[in-house]
């Protein structure tokens, strides 16, 4: 019995640290879809739908914007245009890569209908992209950082196209500014001054204010903690995205912005599970021309931008990391290419629920296999995994 509990117990733990209940919630969306496919749309269409996507989806977004925000701050990531220079560029190749591909080949398909989803392959999934560069390049490895700070502004830049090409309704701006504005200076000027600590207090008032401001708005109300994150009382500097993990227990922050990160870290997996499972059940005869275009972003407009742009960086004398090199680049630009959670999202506000929503999906579910191109690249490329010493 505690051999089982131990294995259950081992088996969860590495399920959370490495994003995989998502995996598993999509995995169970497919088979379910495609055996029982009415069944499947009976269950997950309708409220159950409409409280993961637009409800629990905000802590998913609201741990994103506590990386981005926090990466902004003295010594971040982000707080140096000499230190962000080269993976800054690098992100506009993955963003405008992607795009401009999507869009010539809706043109060159004759699918006009379809160009309304050009955002959907400018997404990068941290947390997949992660696992394989660590994989690929070992942990300490420098294009480790510079793929993270790469992906962060991606998904920076994926909140605004999300929030201004993707609402969900007329826009009501009178109302959501009213509203944000409300939640914002509540946290700010009476929380704040009261020195209050529990984030829950920084959530409970200004969270469902501030979604009620973004769903009468007419923006996407699963962003609608994003402008709160910056009120919780944090720490003036950024020790460096992820890098906290491994730090020992005793020397971990504990500002409340970092407290809220510790207690939603493991429920936010189990949110992307429910997500994964409501979403990514499509049919896999729902391949079409969205497929291809949401893929072949992914996996060929992702790295080809991305390597781009990195040479023009280096052309205007802006600078990689020490130890990295423009091989790794190439490598990394397939990792990038993972971009499954935020993809999967955008295609389901992108185009109603039908077949060509699906097909979208699709080339969502497709863009894993940038992983293996990764690899593949790397063994071509013959890059090494770093080892320390």
């Amino acid at each position: 019995m505690k051999i089982f509990e131990r294995f259950a117990r081992t088996s969860i733990s590495f399920l959370l640290q490495n994003s995989l209940f998502l995996l598993v919630g999509a995995v169970a969306a497919l088979v379910w879809a495609n055996v029982d496919n009415e069944g499947y749309r009976h269950l997950v269409e309708g409220k159950l739908h409409f409280v993961i996507n637009d409800v629990l989806m905000c802590f998913f977004f609201a741990i994103a914007a506590k990386e981005i925000w926090e990466a902004l701050l003295p010594g971040g990531a982000l707080s140096s245009p000499r230190k962000a220079g080269t993976p800054l560029l690098a992100t506009l190749g993955g963003i405008a890569g992607p795009a401009l591909l999507y869009l010539w080949g809706a043109h060159a398909l004759d699918a006009a209908e379809l160009t309304r989803g050009w955002a959907i392959p400018c997404a990068t999934d941290i947390a997949f992209s992660y696992l394989v560069a660590r994989l690929v390049f070992g942990a300490g490895h420098p294009a480790i950082p510079f793929l993270l700070l790469l992906a962060i502004a991606d998904d920076a830049v994926g909140l605004i196209i999300l929030a201004v090409f993707y609402p969900t309704g007329d826009m009501h701006l009178v109302t959501f500014f009213a509203c944000v504005a409300a939640a914002v200076l509540f946290n700010l000027l009476v929380l704040r001054r009261l020195k209050i600590r529990s984030h829950w207090a920084y959530i409970l008032v200004a969270g469902p204010l501030s979604w009620f401001g973004f769903h009468e708005g007419g923006i996407h109300p699963a962003l609608a903690l994003v402008p709160i994150i910056p009120t919780l009382p944090h720490q003036a500097d950024d020790v460096g995205i992820f890098a906290e993990e491994d730090l020992p227990a005793a020397e971990r922050r504990h500002d409340t912005l970092n407290e809220f990160e510790h207690w939603w870290k493991n429920p936010v997996e189990l949110v992307l599970m429910l997500f994964g499972f409501a979403n990514a059940g499509v049919a896999l005869g729902s391949v079409g021309t969205a497929t291809l275009l949401v893929s072949g972003g992914l996996l060929m407009g992702k790295p080809i931008g991305i390597a781009l742009l990195t040479l023009l960086a280096l052309a205007f004398k802006l600078e990689m990391p020490e130890g990295m090199s423009f091989r790794d680049v190439v490598a990394l630009g397939f990792m990038a290419g993972i971009g499954f959670t935020v993809a999967l999202f955008v295609s389901t506000v992108a185009f109603p629920p039908g077949a060509v929503q699906d097909s979208a999906k699709m080339g969502a579910l497709f863009s894993f296999s940038a992983a293996i191109l990764a690899f593949i690249t790397a063994k071509l490329l013959s890059i090494k995994r770093f080892e320390p010493g």
